[in-house]
Protein backbone atom coordinates (compact mmCIF):
# COMPACT_ATOMS: atom_id res chain seq x y z
CA UNK A 1 0.00 0.00 0.00
CA UNK A 2 1.63 3.81 -1.01
CA UNK A 3 3.01 5.76 2.10
CA UNK A 4 0.32 8.25 3.00
CA UNK A 5 1.30 12.11 1.56
CA UNK A 6 2.16 14.27 4.08
CA UNK A 7 -0.53 14.48 6.83
CA UNK A 8 -0.14 18.55 7.63
CA UNK A 9 -3.65 19.86 7.16
CA UNK A 10 -3.84 23.26 8.01
CA UNK A 11 -7.42 24.70 7.92
CA UNK A 12 -8.64 28.13 7.69
CA UNK A 13 -10.32 29.60 10.84
CA UNK A 14 -12.67 32.07 9.01
CA UNK A 15 -13.93 30.53 5.65
CA UNK A 16 -17.48 31.47 5.56
CA UNK A 17 -18.29 34.99 4.28
CA UNK A 18 -17.58 37.90 6.21
CA UNK A 19 -20.86 39.30 7.61
CA UNK A 20 -21.68 43.04 9.16
CA UNK A 21 -20.53 43.45 12.48
CA UNK A 22 -23.92 44.56 13.86
CA UNK A 23 -24.77 41.02 13.11
CA UNK A 24 -22.70 39.14 14.87
CA UNK A 25 -23.36 38.84 17.95
CA UNK A 26 -26.81 37.11 16.66
CA UNK A 27 -25.12 35.17 14.03
CA UNK A 28 -21.71 33.78 15.88
CA UNK A 29 -23.44 30.46 16.61
CA UNK A 30 -24.72 30.11 12.99
CA UNK A 31 -21.07 31.38 11.94
CA UNK A 32 -19.74 29.20 13.83
CA UNK A 33 -21.32 26.32 12.58
CA UNK A 34 -20.46 27.51 9.52
CA UNK A 35 -16.97 27.41 9.85
CA UNK A 36 -17.31 23.71 11.03
CA UNK A 37 -19.15 23.03 7.72
CA UNK A 38 -16.42 24.79 5.96
CA UNK A 39 -13.55 22.66 7.78
CA UNK A 40 -15.37 19.43 7.45
CA UNK A 41 -15.97 20.27 4.15
CA UNK A 42 -11.68 21.51 3.39
CA UNK A 43 -10.57 17.65 4.97
CA UNK A 44 -12.67 15.86 2.64
CA UNK A 45 -10.87 17.53 -0.16
CA UNK A 46 -7.98 16.80 0.81
CA UNK A 47 -5.86 15.29 -1.63
CA UNK A 48 -5.59 12.43 -0.11
CA UNK A 49 -9.16 11.55 -0.81
CA UNK A 50 -9.13 12.24 -4.02
CA UNK A 51 -11.06 9.74 -6.23
CA UNK A 52 -11.98 8.10 -3.25
CA UNK A 53 -16.19 7.65 -2.44
CA UNK A 54 -16.32 8.84 1.16
CA UNK A 55 -19.40 9.76 3.18
CA UNK A 56 -19.44 11.73 6.38
CA UNK A 57 -22.20 12.53 9.01
CA UNK A 58 -22.23 14.27 12.41
CA UNK A 59 -25.30 14.66 14.29
CA UNK A 60 -26.46 15.80 17.69
CA UNK A 61 -26.32 12.77 20.22
CA UNK A 62 -29.23 14.47 22.04
CA UNK A 63 -31.09 15.38 19.48
CA UNK A 64 -30.33 13.86 16.21
CA UNK A 65 -30.00 16.92 14.69
CA UNK A 66 -27.47 17.11 11.72
CA UNK A 67 -24.84 19.30 11.86
CA UNK A 68 -22.79 18.11 8.83
CA UNK A 69 -23.73 15.49 5.77
CA UNK A 70 -21.96 14.77 2.80
CA UNK A 71 -22.88 11.71 0.57
CA UNK A 72 -23.94 10.25 4.31
CA UNK A 73 -26.83 7.86 2.54
CA UNK A 74 -24.68 5.94 -0.07
CA UNK A 75 -23.73 2.66 0.68
CA UNK A 76 -20.00 1.70 1.23
CA UNK A 77 -18.25 -1.57 2.66
CA UNK A 78 -18.09 -1.13 6.24
CA UNK A 79 -14.95 -3.18 7.36
CA UNK A 80 -15.06 -3.35 10.89
CA UNK A 81 -17.53 -0.69 11.70
CA UNK A 82 -19.77 -3.85 11.34
CA UNK A 83 -18.83 -4.63 14.18
CA UNK A 84 -20.89 -1.31 15.53
CA UNK A 85 -23.99 -3.62 14.38
CA UNK A 86 -23.35 -7.18 15.43
CA UNK A 87 -22.48 -6.39 19.20
CA UNK A 88 -25.42 -4.13 19.50
CA UNK A 89 -27.89 -6.81 18.07
CA UNK A 90 -26.31 -9.76 20.08
CA UNK A 91 -26.52 -7.48 23.32
CA UNK A 92 -30.12 -6.52 22.46
CA UNK A 93 -30.72 -10.74 21.88
CA UNK A 94 -28.58 -12.44 23.93
CA UNK A 95 -28.42 -9.80 26.71
CA UNK A 96 -25.22 -9.06 28.43
CA UNK A 97 -25.55 -11.71 31.06
CA UNK A 98 -25.12 -14.15 28.64
CA UNK A 99 -22.29 -16.76 29.26
CA UNK A 100 -21.07 -19.36 26.62
CA UNK A 101 -21.07 -23.23 28.16
CA UNK A 102 -18.88 -26.02 27.55
CA UNK A 103 -19.34 -29.11 29.38
CA UNK A 104 -17.99 -32.55 29.56
CA UNK A 105 -20.83 -35.88 29.77
CA UNK A 106 -20.50 -39.48 30.39
CA UNK A 107 -22.87 -42.14 28.65
CA UNK A 108 -22.80 -45.46 30.14
CA UNK A 109 -22.27 -47.06 33.70
CA UNK A 110 -19.12 -46.48 35.53
CA UNK A 111 -17.69 -49.34 37.64
CA UNK A 112 -14.71 -49.61 39.14
CA UNK A 113 -13.12 -46.60 37.52
CA UNK A 114 -14.12 -48.02 33.70
CA UNK A 115 -16.86 -45.73 32.15
CA UNK A 116 -18.85 -48.67 29.62
CA UNK A 117 -19.82 -45.86 27.31
CA UNK A 118 -18.39 -42.68 25.31
CA UNK A 119 -17.34 -39.30 26.96
CA UNK A 120 -18.86 -36.23 25.47
CA UNK A 121 -17.45 -32.97 24.92
CA UNK A 122 -19.61 -30.27 24.09
CA UNK A 123 -19.35 -26.16 23.10
CA UNK A 124 -21.46 -23.10 22.11
CA UNK A 125 -18.78 -21.37 20.90
CA UNK A 126 -16.99 -19.64 23.55
CA UNK A 127 -14.26 -17.77 22.35
CA UNK A 128 -12.62 -17.06 25.42
CA UNK A 129 -11.67 -20.53 26.66
CA UNK A 130 -8.28 -21.43 27.23
CA UNK A 131 -6.12 -24.73 26.77
CA UNK A 132 -6.27 -24.54 30.98
CA UNK A 133 -9.91 -24.21 31.01
CA UNK A 134 -9.94 -27.72 29.21
CA UNK A 135 -7.42 -29.15 31.91
CA UNK A 136 -9.51 -28.19 34.46
CA UNK A 137 -12.43 -30.04 32.32
CA UNK A 138 -10.17 -33.03 32.82
CA UNK A 139 -9.32 -32.91 36.05
CA UNK A 140 -13.46 -33.13 36.46
CA UNK A 141 -13.52 -36.31 34.91
CA UNK A 142 -10.67 -37.82 36.55
CA UNK A 143 -12.20 -36.37 39.83
CA UNK A 144 -15.48 -38.26 38.99
CA UNK A 145 -13.73 -41.59 39.49
CA UNK A 146 -13.24 -42.40 35.50
CA UNK A 147 -9.64 -43.91 35.06
CA UNK A 148 -10.96 -45.87 31.66
CA UNK A 149 -12.82 -45.25 28.54
CA UNK A 150 -14.22 -48.16 26.57
CA UNK A 151 -15.87 -46.24 24.37
CA UNK A 152 -14.93 -42.99 22.47
CA UNK A 153 -14.32 -39.49 23.29
CA UNK A 154 -16.82 -37.78 21.30
CA UNK A 155 -16.49 -34.25 20.10
CA UNK A 156 -19.87 -31.84 20.06
CA UNK A 157 -19.83 -28.86 17.87
CA UNK A 158 -23.12 -28.77 16.34
CA UNK A 159 -24.31 -26.33 18.29
CA UNK A 160 -23.23 -24.33 15.38
CA UNK A 161 -23.71 -25.29 11.27
CA UNK A 162 -20.12 -26.83 9.79
CA UNK A 163 -19.44 -23.72 7.62
CA UNK A 164 -16.32 -22.50 8.68
CA UNK A 165 -15.70 -19.69 6.68
CA UNK A 166 -17.75 -16.56 5.84
CA UNK A 167 -18.95 -15.14 2.35
CA UNK A 168 -17.22 -12.99 0.54
CA UNK A 169 -13.33 -13.51 2.56
CA UNK A 170 -10.57 -14.27 1.16
CA UNK A 171 -9.04 -17.36 0.29
CA UNK A 172 -5.49 -15.50 1.02
CA UNK A 173 -6.28 -14.41 4.85
CA UNK A 174 -7.16 -17.96 5.56
CA UNK A 175 -3.68 -19.11 7.22
CA UNK A 176 -3.71 -15.50 9.56
CA UNK A 177 -5.27 -15.79 12.52
CA UNK A 178 -8.10 -12.68 11.90
CA UNK A 179 -9.60 -15.11 9.46
CA UNK A 180 -9.97 -18.23 11.81
CA UNK A 181 -12.51 -20.87 11.05
CA UNK A 182 -15.59 -20.74 13.31
CA UNK A 183 -16.88 -23.54 15.41
CA UNK A 184 -18.80 -24.15 18.31
CA UNK A 185 -15.88 -25.84 20.32
CA UNK A 186 -12.69 -24.16 19.72
CA UNK A 187 -9.59 -22.87 21.81
CA UNK A 188 -8.35 -19.15 22.62
CA UNK A 189 -3.61 -19.63 22.84
CA UNK A 190 -3.67 -16.01 24.69
CA UNK A 191 -6.00 -13.55 26.47
CA UNK A 192 -6.49 -11.75 23.26
CA UNK A 193 -9.17 -14.50 22.50
CA UNK A 194 -7.83 -14.92 19.77
CA UNK A 195 -10.45 -18.41 18.93
CA UNK A 196 -9.38 -20.87 16.22
CA UNK A 197 -5.78 -20.18 16.43
CA UNK A 198 -2.21 -21.51 18.15
CA UNK A 199 0.48 -19.05 18.90
CA UNK A 200 3.78 -20.28 17.09
CA UNK A 201 7.18 -19.17 18.28
CA UNK A 202 10.58 -18.90 16.48
CA UNK A 203 13.87 -19.10 18.86
CA UNK A 204 17.49 -18.90 17.65
CA UNK A 205 19.77 -21.55 17.94
CA UNK A 206 23.68 -21.44 17.55
CA UNK A 207 24.78 -19.51 14.47
CA UNK A 208 24.10 -21.93 11.58
CA UNK A 209 21.65 -24.14 13.27
CA UNK A 210 18.29 -24.86 12.78
CA UNK A 211 15.77 -22.29 14.63
CA UNK A 212 13.50 -23.78 17.10
CA UNK A 213 10.01 -23.78 17.09
CA UNK A 214 7.46 -24.76 19.35
CA UNK A 215 3.54 -24.23 20.12
CA UNK A 216 1.32 -22.59 22.36
CA UNK A 217 -0.78 -24.51 23.52
CA UNK A 218 1.35 -27.51 22.98
CA UNK A 219 -0.33 -30.15 20.25
CA UNK A 220 0.38 -32.24 17.63
CA UNK A 221 -2.46 -31.37 15.83
CA UNK A 222 -0.27 -29.72 13.32
CA UNK A 223 2.83 -30.46 11.82
CA UNK A 224 5.79 -27.89 11.86
CA UNK A 225 7.74 -27.92 8.67
CA UNK A 226 10.47 -25.74 9.68
CA UNK A 227 13.38 -25.26 7.79
CA UNK A 228 14.61 -21.88 9.27
CA UNK A 229 17.93 -21.18 10.17
CA UNK A 230 19.52 -19.38 13.07
CA UNK A 231 21.77 -16.69 11.24
CA UNK A 232 24.53 -14.52 12.58
CA UNK A 233 24.57 -12.36 15.50
CA UNK A 234 23.05 -8.90 14.79
CA UNK A 235 21.54 -10.11 11.28
CA UNK A 236 18.18 -9.20 10.19
CA UNK A 237 15.54 -11.44 10.93
CA UNK A 238 13.44 -12.91 7.82
CA UNK A 239 11.40 -15.47 9.77
CA UNK A 240 8.16 -16.19 8.25
CA UNK A 241 5.17 -18.53 9.77
CA UNK A 242 2.24 -19.74 7.39
CA UNK A 243 -0.11 -22.55 7.33
CA UNK A 244 -0.69 -24.64 3.91
CA UNK A 245 -3.87 -23.94 2.83
CA UNK A 246 -6.60 -26.52 3.20
CA UNK A 247 -3.85 -28.79 5.85
CA UNK A 248 -2.62 -27.99 9.68
CA UNK A 249 1.11 -27.69 8.35
CA UNK A 250 2.76 -24.92 9.56
CA UNK A 251 5.66 -24.12 7.27
CA UNK A 252 8.05 -21.80 9.48
CA UNK A 253 10.72 -20.34 6.82
CA UNK A 254 13.66 -17.80 6.93
CA UNK A 255 16.63 -16.90 9.23
CA UNK A 256 16.56 -15.60 12.65
CA UNK A 257 19.99 -14.19 14.69
CA UNK A 258 21.73 -15.86 16.91
CA UNK A 259 20.75 -13.84 20.53
CA UNK A 260 18.08 -12.85 19.03
CA UNK A 261 14.69 -12.37 20.54
CA UNK A 262 12.15 -15.13 20.32
CA UNK A 263 9.64 -14.44 17.43
CA UNK A 264 6.27 -14.97 18.07
CA UNK A 265 3.28 -15.69 14.66
CA UNK A 266 -0.15 -16.11 15.53
CA UNK A 267 -1.72 -19.38 13.32
CA UNK A 268 -5.16 -20.58 12.45
CA UNK A 269 -5.59 -24.09 12.59
CA UNK A 270 -7.29 -25.98 9.76
CA UNK A 271 -10.75 -27.28 11.93
CA UNK A 272 -10.49 -26.18 15.38
CA UNK A 273 -12.85 -28.85 16.85
CA UNK A 274 -10.25 -31.78 15.88
CA UNK A 275 -7.74 -29.23 17.63
CA UNK A 276 -9.96 -28.98 21.06
CA UNK A 277 -10.53 -32.59 20.67
CA UNK A 278 -6.82 -33.40 20.52
CA UNK A 279 -5.77 -30.83 23.73
CA UNK A 280 -9.04 -32.82 25.73
CA UNK A 281 -7.84 -36.50 25.03
CA UNK A 282 -4.25 -35.04 26.07
CA UNK A 283 -5.88 -33.26 28.71
CA UNK A 284 -7.66 -36.43 30.02
CA UNK A 285 -4.35 -38.41 29.67
CA UNK A 286 -2.26 -36.02 31.95
CA UNK A 287 -5.31 -36.86 34.44
CA UNK A 288 -4.87 -40.01 34.25
CA UNK A 289 -8.28 -41.29 31.95
CA UNK A 290 -7.43 -43.42 29.13
CA UNK A 291 -9.85 -43.48 26.46
CA UNK A 292 -9.21 -46.50 24.45
CA UNK A 293 -11.91 -46.26 21.21
CA UNK A 294 -10.25 -43.28 20.18
CA UNK A 295 -11.89 -39.54 19.42
CA UNK A 296 -14.91 -39.07 16.79
CA UNK A 297 -17.95 -36.05 16.48
CA UNK A 298 -21.96 -36.74 17.14
CA UNK A 299 -24.22 -35.46 18.96
CA UNK A 300 -24.33 -35.59 22.93
CA UNK A 301 -27.41 -37.69 24.06
CA UNK A 302 -30.16 -35.73 26.19
CA UNK A 303 -30.02 -38.49 28.93
CA UNK A 304 -26.12 -37.89 29.03
CA UNK A 305 -24.56 -37.51 32.55
CA UNK A 306 -23.55 -33.96 32.82
CA UNK A 307 -19.57 -34.18 34.78
CA UNK A 308 -18.01 -30.79 34.23
CA UNK A 309 -18.91 -27.50 32.77
CA UNK A 310 -16.95 -23.97 31.86
CA UNK A 311 -18.40 -20.97 31.82
CA UNK A 312 -16.94 -17.91 30.27
CA UNK A 313 -17.54 -14.45 31.37
CA UNK A 314 -20.61 -12.48 30.47
CA UNK A 315 -21.36 -11.02 26.93
CA UNK A 316 -20.55 -7.17 29.03
CA UNK A 317 -16.99 -8.47 29.67
CA UNK A 318 -16.40 -10.23 26.19
CA UNK A 319 -17.12 -7.02 24.29
CA UNK A 320 -13.81 -4.95 25.56
CA UNK A 321 -11.77 -7.64 23.85
CA UNK A 322 -13.95 -7.68 21.50
CA UNK A 323 -14.04 -4.10 19.94
CA UNK A 324 -11.46 -2.90 21.74
CA UNK A 325 -9.06 -5.48 19.44
CA UNK A 326 -11.78 -5.78 16.52
CA UNK A 327 -11.75 -9.31 17.18
CA UNK A 328 -13.47 -10.94 14.04
CA UNK A 329 -13.99 -14.26 15.11
CA UNK A 330 -15.98 -12.81 17.97
CA UNK A 331 -18.43 -11.02 15.77
CA UNK A 332 -18.95 -14.35 13.97
CA UNK A 333 -19.48 -16.27 17.09
CA UNK A 334 -22.38 -14.33 18.27
CA UNK A 335 -23.99 -13.90 14.75
CA UNK A 336 -24.06 -17.92 14.99
CA UNK A 337 -24.92 -17.52 18.29
CA UNK A 338 -28.01 -15.12 17.89
CA UNK A 339 -29.48 -17.41 15.00
CA UNK A 340 -29.24 -20.16 17.45
CA UNK A 341 -31.30 -18.50 20.07
CA UNK A 342 -33.78 -16.89 17.59
CA UNK A 343 -34.52 -19.41 15.26
CA UNK A 344 -32.51 -22.58 16.58
CA UNK A 345 -30.37 -22.78 13.77
CA UNK A 346 -26.62 -21.73 14.48
CA UNK A 347 -25.64 -20.18 10.73
CA UNK A 348 -24.41 -17.24 9.45
CA UNK A 349 -27.55 -16.87 7.01
CA UNK A 350 -29.96 -17.77 10.78
CA UNK A 351 -27.53 -15.16 12.56
CA UNK A 352 -28.08 -12.39 10.19
CA UNK A 353 -31.83 -12.63 9.52
CA UNK A 354 -32.10 -12.43 13.71
CA UNK A 355 -30.07 -9.23 13.79
CA UNK A 356 -32.26 -7.66 11.03
CA UNK A 357 -34.99 -8.55 12.83
CA UNK A 358 -33.53 -6.34 15.67
CA UNK A 359 -32.44 -3.39 13.50
CA UNK A 360 -35.71 -1.79 13.07
CA UNK A 361 -35.06 -1.03 17.08
CA UNK A 362 -31.27 0.13 16.89
CA UNK A 363 -32.05 3.05 13.90
CA UNK A 364 -31.42 1.49 11.16
CA UNK A 365 -33.27 0.08 8.05
CA UNK A 366 -32.98 -3.14 7.48
CA UNK A 367 -33.93 -2.73 3.56
CA UNK A 368 -31.00 -0.28 3.09
CA UNK A 369 -27.96 -2.04 3.86
CA UNK A 370 -26.37 -5.57 3.52
CA UNK A 371 -24.59 -7.57 6.06
CA UNK A 372 -23.04 -10.74 4.81
CA UNK A 373 -21.08 -11.31 7.75
CA UNK A 374 -20.93 -9.73 11.59
CA UNK A 375 -17.15 -8.60 11.24
CA UNK A 376 -16.35 -6.75 8.39
CA UNK A 377 -14.37 -9.28 6.47
CA UNK A 378 -16.92 -10.02 3.78
CA UNK A 379 -16.55 -7.09 0.81
CA UNK A 380 -20.12 -7.95 0.23
CA UNK A 381 -20.96 -6.03 2.83
CA UNK A 382 -22.66 -2.38 2.41
CA UNK A 383 -23.95 0.41 5.33
CA UNK A 384 -24.17 4.04 5.03
CA UNK A 385 -22.27 6.40 7.82
CA UNK A 386 -26.12 7.53 8.16
CA UNK A 387 -27.14 4.46 9.10
CA UNK A 388 -24.44 4.10 11.86
CA UNK A 389 -25.16 7.33 13.25
CA UNK A 390 -29.10 5.82 13.52
CA UNK A 391 -27.33 3.07 15.44
CA UNK A 392 -25.24 4.84 17.44
CA UNK A 393 -28.38 6.99 18.90
CA UNK A 394 -30.33 4.21 19.60
CA UNK A 395 -28.08 2.43 21.24
CA UNK A 396 -27.76 5.23 23.25
CA UNK A 397 -31.06 4.65 25.08
CA UNK A 398 -31.02 0.52 25.73
CA UNK A 399 -30.25 -1.00 28.78
CA UNK A 400 -26.96 -2.43 27.69
CA UNK A 401 -25.66 1.00 26.15
CA UNK A 402 -22.97 1.54 28.88
CA UNK A 403 -21.49 -1.74 28.20
CA UNK A 404 -21.61 -1.77 24.47
CA UNK A 405 -19.60 2.10 25.32
CA UNK A 406 -17.06 1.64 27.20
CA UNK A 407 -15.87 -1.53 24.63
CA UNK A 408 -14.83 1.41 22.23
CA UNK A 409 -11.62 2.42 21.38
CA UNK A 410 -10.70 5.34 23.08
CA UNK A 411 -8.46 7.84 20.83
CA UNK A 412 -5.00 8.32 22.49
CA UNK A 413 -5.15 6.07 25.53
CA UNK A 414 -1.97 3.59 25.34
CA UNK A 415 -3.44 0.81 27.31
CA UNK A 416 -4.82 -1.84 25.08
CA UNK A 417 -7.95 -2.44 26.93
CA UNK A 418 -8.73 0.93 26.60
CA UNK A 419 -6.99 2.63 23.64
CA UNK A 420 -7.81 -0.12 21.53
CA UNK A 421 -6.96 0.04 17.79
CA UNK A 422 -7.32 3.94 18.61
CA UNK A 423 -4.10 3.91 21.22
CA UNK A 424 -1.67 5.31 19.22
CA UNK A 425 -4.26 7.88 17.37
CA UNK A 426 -4.98 11.59 18.43
CA UNK A 427 -2.27 11.91 21.04
CA UNK A 428 -2.12 15.49 22.10
CA UNK A 429 -5.28 16.53 20.80
CA UNK A 430 -8.75 17.38 21.72
CA UNK A 431 -9.67 14.12 21.15
CA UNK A 432 -7.27 11.97 23.17
CA UNK A 433 -9.56 10.03 25.72
CA UNK A 434 -12.90 11.81 24.43
CA UNK A 435 -13.32 10.06 21.20
CA UNK A 436 -15.01 6.84 21.52
CA UNK A 437 -15.21 4.92 18.72
CA UNK A 438 -14.91 1.86 16.32
CA UNK A 439 -12.47 1.64 13.71
CA UNK A 440 -12.29 -0.94 10.41
CA UNK A 441 -9.41 -1.24 7.49
CA UNK A 442 -9.64 -3.63 4.45
CA UNK A 443 -7.65 -2.72 1.79
CA UNK A 444 -9.11 0.82 -0.09
CA UNK A 445 -11.60 1.04 2.97
CA UNK A 446 -11.38 2.75 6.44
CA UNK A 447 -14.32 3.49 8.47
CA UNK A 448 -13.81 5.82 12.00
CA UNK A 449 -17.30 5.90 13.48
CA UNK A 450 -18.49 6.84 17.20
CA UNK A 451 -18.89 9.55 20.00
CA UNK A 452 -17.28 12.78 20.91
CA UNK A 453 -17.98 15.60 22.98
CA UNK A 454 -17.15 19.65 21.63
CA UNK A 455 -14.85 21.58 23.57
CA UNK A 456 -17.91 23.36 25.15
CA UNK A 457 -20.00 20.01 26.24
CA UNK A 458 -22.53 19.33 23.25
CA UNK A 459 -22.01 15.49 22.53
CA UNK A 460 -21.84 14.29 18.95
CA UNK A 461 -21.97 11.58 16.80
CA UNK A 462 -20.15 10.85 13.82
CA UNK A 463 -19.27 8.09 10.95
CA UNK A 464 -17.15 8.73 8.03
CA UNK A 465 -16.75 5.86 5.90
CA UNK A 466 -14.03 5.46 3.01
CA UNK A 467 -13.95 3.00 0.06
CA UNK A 468 -11.49 2.94 -2.88
CA UNK A 469 -8.49 4.87 -1.25
CA UNK A 470 -4.95 4.58 -2.16
CA UNK A 471 -3.42 5.90 0.88
CA UNK A 472 -4.51 5.49 4.70
CA UNK A 473 -8.05 8.21 5.23
CA UNK A 474 -6.89 7.77 8.61
CA UNK A 475 -5.23 11.15 9.01
CA UNK A 476 -8.28 12.53 7.98
CA UNK A 477 -10.77 10.64 10.02
CA UNK A 478 -8.49 11.78 12.85
CA UNK A 479 -8.89 15.22 11.95
CA UNK A 480 -12.82 15.29 11.29
CA UNK A 481 -12.65 14.01 15.03
CA UNK A 482 -10.20 16.62 16.11
CA UNK A 483 -12.05 19.47 14.91
CA UNK A 484 -15.29 17.98 16.65
CA UNK A 485 -13.44 17.40 19.91
CA UNK A 486 -12.48 21.09 19.71
CA UNK A 487 -15.28 23.06 18.33
CA UNK A 488 -16.48 25.60 20.78
CA UNK A 489 -20.40 27.01 19.56
CA UNK A 490 -20.12 30.72 19.11
CA UNK A 491 -16.44 30.79 19.06
CA UNK A 492 -14.41 30.02 15.55
CA UNK A 493 -11.35 28.45 15.75
CA UNK A 494 -8.02 29.99 16.49
CA UNK A 495 -5.89 31.59 13.36
CA UNK A 496 -5.31 28.25 12.06
CA UNK A 497 -6.12 24.84 12.83
CA UNK A 498 -3.38 22.16 12.26
CA UNK A 499 -3.06 18.30 12.08
CA UNK A 500 0.40 17.27 13.43
CA UNK A 501 2.97 15.15 11.32
CA UNK A 502 3.33 11.84 12.56
CA UNK A 503 6.37 10.09 13.78
CA UNK A 504 7.49 7.15 11.22
CA UNK A 505 6.44 4.61 13.67
CA UNK A 506 2.99 6.41 13.57
CA UNK A 507 2.92 6.36 9.63
CA UNK A 508 3.59 2.75 9.74
CA UNK A 509 1.15 1.84 11.83
CA UNK A 510 -1.65 3.66 9.51
CA UNK A 511 -0.30 2.22 6.64
CA UNK A 512 -1.60 -1.43 6.88
CA UNK A 513 -4.16 -2.87 4.40
CA UNK A 514 -6.25 -4.25 8.13
CA UNK A 515 -7.07 -2.87 11.51
CA UNK A 516 -3.93 -2.16 13.42
CA UNK A 517 -4.63 -5.01 16.28
CA UNK A 518 -4.65 -7.31 13.63
CA UNK A 519 -1.11 -7.13 13.68
CA UNK A 520 -0.24 -7.93 16.92
CA UNK A 521 3.09 -5.25 17.00
CA UNK A 522 0.59 -2.17 16.39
Amino acid sequence: MPRPRSLALVLAAALFTAVPASDLATDASAQAQDTLYQDLSAILAAPGLKGADVGLVVRHADTGAVLFTRDSDKRRQPASNGKLISSAAALDILGPDHRFTTSVSAVGRTTGGVLAGDLHLRGTGDPTILAADYDALAAKVAADGIKLVRGRLVADDTWFDSVRLGTGWAWDDEPYYYNAQISALTVSPDTDYDAGSIIVRVAPGAAGEPASVTTDPPTSYVTIANTAVTGAPGSTSSVSVERQHGTNVIDVRGSIPAGGAVETEWSTVWEPTGLVTSLFHDALARHGVRVLAGTGVGVTPADARVLGEHQSMPLSRLMVPFMKLSNNMHAEILVKTAGRAVFGEGSWSAGLRAISARLGGLGMDSTVISLRDGSGLSRMDQVAPGQVTGLLLAAKGKPWFQAWYDSLPVAGVSDRMTGGTLRNRMRGTPAEGNVRAKTGSLTGVSALSGYVTTADGTPLVFSMISNNTLTSAKPLEDAVAVRLAGNRSGQTPPGAYVIPELSDDQRRQLDVDLECSWVKAC
